[in-house]
């Protein structure tokens, strides 16, 4: 038996004789490896570990736009439209010569008494607030009105009345008046009611204004925010789910900002919550 140098292929498997002068390799032993078991975490410590990544997954910022009363108009644009293409291809849809030009018109006089009074209710609703009990007293009195007309037999009389309205429009005008409708009611939605907006994050709350860039932020501690969406017609009628959004401020300066006609406010007032509740370390990167 001889020995080499370290690191010299063995061609033969262990126990194998070799030969004098054959080259030989010693191999080092095996070291042991170490196993380190770590503790099972407490139920508190799985807690905290739930509650962070839950904080990772819920929006860093909320972001809130306040909509002009015109947002309320959108009922007269579809009704116009509807209109429009019942007095073209609806039962009743004729041509008529005007001054030589074919005009499409209905025969039937329910389609201009339909559009006026939708336009005249949504007018009424989105420059009238009628708040908490306003609204019941509004409801109610509807409801005695009628239950009044059935009781002494007015009914037949007043349809009679409706009866001698007749108001006809052709289908150029609900065309007109829908399309220039639509086009400001988009504008003011979707361009200049986003020109300004809350941003609610951990801890502070700002102002932003797109145009010009300025910003102006408030501290999240002691704020109040309150939900008011007790109008009926506007917030629960044309603006499904809608509502007003009032914050207060605390400390030496004190001030109150109005939020009106906030979409989904529900949703946006529970996100807020939790949003205001939380330390901003709280949303810190989780180490790796």
């Amino acid at each position: 038996m001889s020995t080499v140098p370290p690191n010299t292929p063995y061609p033969y498997p262990p126990g194998t004789p070799v030969a004098a002068g054959q080259p030989v390799v010693v191999q080092p032993a095996a070291v042991p490896q170490q196993v380190v078991v770590q503790p099972a975490p407490t139920p508190e410590q799985f807690k905290e570990a739930e509650q962070r990544a839950a904080h990772h997954r819920e929006p860093q910022a909320v972001i809130i736009y306040s909509h002009s009363n015109f947002f309320y108009w959108w009922p007269v644009w579809v009704c116009g439209y509807v209109m429009a293409v019942l007095s073209r291809y609806g039962p009743g849809a004729t041509q008529i010569d005007v001054g030589g030009h074919l005009e499409w018109f209905n025969t039937s006089k329910d389609l201009g008494v339909i559009f006026t009074m939708v336009l005249f209710l949504v007018v009424l609703i989105s420059n009238v607030l009628v708040r908490g009990k306003s609204s019941i007293v509004v409801v109610l009195s509807i409801v005695l009105a009628v239950v009044l007309v059935l009781y002494f037999g007015w009914w037949d009389q007043l349809a009679n009345w409706f009866q001698m309205i007749s108001i006809h429009m052709n289908m150029g005008f609900y065309v007109c008046v829908s399309t220039l409708l639509f086009a400001v009611w988009f504008l003011l939605t979707f361009v200049h009611d986003r020109l300004s907006y809350w941003r609610v994050t951990p801890g502070q709350i700002t102002h932003d204004y797109v145009i010009g860039g300025s910003a102006r932020s408030y501290d999240t501690r002691g704020m109040v925010f309150e939900k008011q969406r007790n109008d009926l017609f506007r917030h629960w009628i044309l603006g499904m789910g809608s509502g007003d959004i009032n914050i207060s401020t605390m400390g030496a300066k004190r001030e109150s900002f109005s939020v009106p006609n906030v979409l989904f406010v529900d949703s946006k007032v529970a996100a807020i919550q939790r949003l205001i509740a939380m330390q901003p370390d709280e949303f810190a990167a989780p180490t790796t």
